[in-house]
């Protein structure tokens, strides 16, 4: 059994809001990852058995690794067809915001969303949100928002109902957002979970092989270059870094999600427990930290690069050239270095 950790007063609200919905829609942030396409994908998939109108829309692009979920191809980016997107939110009846907590997260479309009339709801586990919505279910302490999808769909008496197919996208964003289950995830009810969603028949191993196992040849040769290159290893500091320009990505052929699960790569070196990655784009830096134990990334990155997240899991941006961004990550580690030494 699960903990109700889900107030019973916005299970109560979502179910009769539901009643009186017939068009949904899902948006979640800008760059989506395996959590955001898995939690609006599973919610989606749900929403759907109840004979709901649903579309889903993102910002922009997300990575071909994702794109083999059911019902992936249904998805409208916001920045490839803004006129049918708006359309579709402003004629909502419900919309739901998965996977972030405030409008700057989903860029251009924030305004769309804020102006219709819609009924809102906010379904996050990122901490503090802001006031968009009327029902929020926000959990920080929960590992992705595809498991408060998954614990939602529960506490509404309906998981007899979820496909096999919701199942799926559910596990992906669960699987991704924890690393595979080697961080933020040593709670037992995430397993419980697993197996309540292989009953519906998913195959956990072969949807491994689909995010994991799937990239390209240029993938894997920017990888080398970035562990031969460009990874730079700071022992004193027990950190790494990783950082890479517009020409390099170029150069290797680089398309969204390339570069996914780099950050993590240091974090396998004996005795490294922070590892940042830079990534240039075409007007910021984008900033991706991770860590091991109980050293605050996310203090890191709400520091000194306007970002934030989870304890071990946590993003940034960075204005400015790439040179000023890695002295702003070293001058952060010399006034990190008691925590990154700390035993």
């Amino acid at each position: 059994m699960l903990t109700k950790i889900i107030d019973q007063a916005n299970i109560d609200l979502f179910s009769e809001w539901l009643k009186e919905t017939e068009k949904v829609v899902i948006v979640t942030h800008v760059s989506p990852d395996g959590d955001a396409m898995g939690s609006s994908l599973g919610l989606y998939h749900f929403l759907i058995s109840q004979k709901k109108v649903v579309n889903i829309i993102v910002p922009n692009a997300f990575p071909d690794f994702l794109k083999w979920m059911p019902g992936a191809k249904e998805t409208t980016l916001y920045d490839q067809n803004k006129e049918l997107a708006d359309k579709l939110i402003s004629g909502a009846d419900m919309i739901c915001c998965l996977d972030f907590n405030a409008l700057k997260r989903i860029d251009e479309m924030g305004e769309a969303v804020k102006s219709s009339n819609a009924r809102k709801v906010m379904v996050d586990h990122h901490p503090f949100p802001d006031d968009i919505c009327s029902i929020v279910i926000s959990h920080p302490e929960i590992s992705s928002t595809s498991e408060l999808v998954f614990r939602l769909i529960c506490r509404l008496g309906c998981f007899d109902e979820m496909t096999k197919e919701g199942a799926e996208c559910i596990y992906t964003g669960m699987m991704t957002d924890t690393g595979s289950f080697t961080y933020n995830s040593n709670s037992q009810e995430i397993y419980y979970i697993i197996s309540q969603l292989i009953s519906k028949g998913i195959d956990k191993d072969d949807i491994n092989r689909n995010v994991y196992n799937t990239y390209s040849e240029s993938r894997l040769r920017l990888m080398g270059y970035v562990l031969h290159t460009k990874m730079k290893v700071y022992p004193e500091h027990h950190a790494a870094m990783i950082n890479l320009t517009q020409d390099e990505l170029i150069e290797f052929n680089y398309v969204k999600g390339d570069t996914e699960g780099f950050v993590n790569i240091p974090l396998s070196i004996k005795e490294v427990k922070f590892s940042v990655f830079f990534r240039e784009d075409t007007d910021m830096i984008k900033v991706s930290l991770r860590s091991v134990g109980d050293f605050p990334c996310n203090q890191f990155a709400s520091e000194f690069f306007s970002g934030g997240g989870h304890l071990n899991a946590s993003g940034g941006e960075f204005y400015g050239t790439m040179q000023q961004a890695i002295e702003i990550f070293e001058k952060g580690l010399d006034k990190y270095k008691p925590l990154l030494t700390a035993k």
